[in-house]
């Protein structure tokens, strides 16, 4: 019995050929795969920018995890994930970071407590 009216949504997900700009808030875990500017917030929820996204933002997450492009920001209440793929030109602060050869970042890294 696959009744789509009952499925339930997981996670919000915007995908390769959306292009937002604008401030986006998010109640529920959120993945980006396509091109976002402006602002992301999606408090005590995961954030994954997935590879080939590029987002032009400043990010507020639980946790937040990169494998595109982001300019702007990062902060994470518990882990920032960057993944082989993955570059931050911008600030990042969070308790905790992992961080894959290969994956770059300019700007500074304020980990820890």
């Amino acid at each position: 019995m696959n009744d789509p009216t009952l499925e339930r949504r997981v996670a919000a997900w915007i995908g390769k050929s959306v292009r937002v700009e604008g401030k986006i808030i998010s109640r529920e875990d959120l993945t980006i795969d396509g091109e976002i500017e402006g602002a992301i917030e999606v408090g005590d929820f995961n954030l994954m920018i997935g590879q080939g996204a590029a987002v032009k933002a400043d990010l507020r997450a639980k946790t937040i995890t990169i494998s595109g492009t982001v300019t702007g920001n990062v902060e994470a209440v518990d882990k920032i994930d960057l993944r082989a793929s993955g570059s931050v030109h911008g600030n990042l602060v969070t308790p905790r970071l992992a961080m894959a050869e290969g994956a770059t970042i300019t700007g500074k890294v304020k980990a820890g407590a």
